[in-house]
């Protein structure tokens, strides 16, 4: 498994009050560390920080060791241009279970609307909506990891969204991360909700960041009236051209912060391969 590598550099810490903003250098993110919100209602070894003399990053179009783009160059011509082809798209970089890995199966519901878009109210609490005028598509699958040999059940939904350009997207990451500075805690429905938040974007070329054009990277608790907790929650998202991918983590009792992260690291891999596959020049 081809997992992100990155370092994040720039976070959002809410102190005494205050938002504080400043730099951060959080564990990577390799296959053995660990759109759209998962919870609306509808719905990692320590790396080198910039200045120890970590390798510069990958520039679109280099390759890794294997030989193949880490970032390869994007094929506008593939891009959807109506709401059919971004729905087509979106079936295509959609993952099943066997994407995390072994043991993790589909929920009931399995897909969340196709038609509704999470948005965070004033009070910080998740709502939904109709697509924004530049989302051609989008699609949220829910899966998880059953309970058993003393350990809780672990959520993960994976999110794929098609906008109508790479501008767009671009967006939909600075939202991502202005959601966090604005709410470190946020309710997902009645009975659920993530706490004590942080959030890291950078573009390709920032630390460690050779995977992806555009990374956000949020993490904080999770508490269920239901499951418990605090548990380690993680969201993930990446950008290719006009798509996001991501995948968020909600864990459980006996699960490690680094398992949970490695499986929605996993599943983000597999999303943004496929992503490429699709819209890259000749193929990756």
């Amino acid at each position: 498994m081809g997992g992100p590598g990155w370092c994040a550099d720039r976070f959002a810490l809410r102190v005494g009050g205050c938002v504080v903003a400043g730099l951060l250098v959080l564990a990577g993110c390799s296959a053995g560390g660990g759109g759209a919100r998962d919870g609306a209602s509808t719905s990692p070894a320590a790396s080198p920080s910039a200045g120890s003399g970590a390798a510069a990053a990958p520039v679109p179009g280099t390759t890794g060791a294997s030989g193949v783009p880490l970032v390869p160059e994007l094929d506008e011509a593939k891009q959807p241009k109506d709401a059919a082809g971004a729905r087509a798209l979106v079936e295509r970089i959609s993952v099943e279970p066997e994407a995390f890995g072994p043991g993790v199966l589909r929920s009931s519901p399995f897909e969340s609307a196709p038609d509704r878009w999470p948005v965070l109210d004033q009070g910080c609490v998740w709502q939904t909506s109709g697509l924004p005028e530049d989302v051609l598509a989008t699609a949220t699958r829910h899966f998880h990891l059953p309970a058993g040999g003393g350990r809780g059940r672990v959520l993960l939904t994976t999110t794929v969204t098609v906008h109508r350009d790479r501008a767009e997207s671009g967006w939909e990451t600075a939202h991502a991360m202005e959601e966090v500075l604005r709410c470190p805690h946020q309710v997902l429905r009645e009975g659920e909700e993530i706490n004590n938040l942080l959030g890291a974007s950078f573009y390709l070329g920032e630390q460690l960041n050779g995977w992806t054009e555009d990374a956000f990277n949020e993490f904080g608790e999770y508490l269920s009236e239901a499951d418990g907790g605090p548990y380690r929650y993680v969201w993930y998202q990446a950008q290719f051209g006009p798509v996001t991918v991501a995948v968020a983590g909600k864990g459980a009792a006996g699960f490690t912060k680094q398992e949970i992260d490695a499986l929605a690291v996993q599943g983000t891999s597999r999303l943004l391969l496929q992503a490429k596959l699709a819209l890259a020049k000749g193929g990756v």
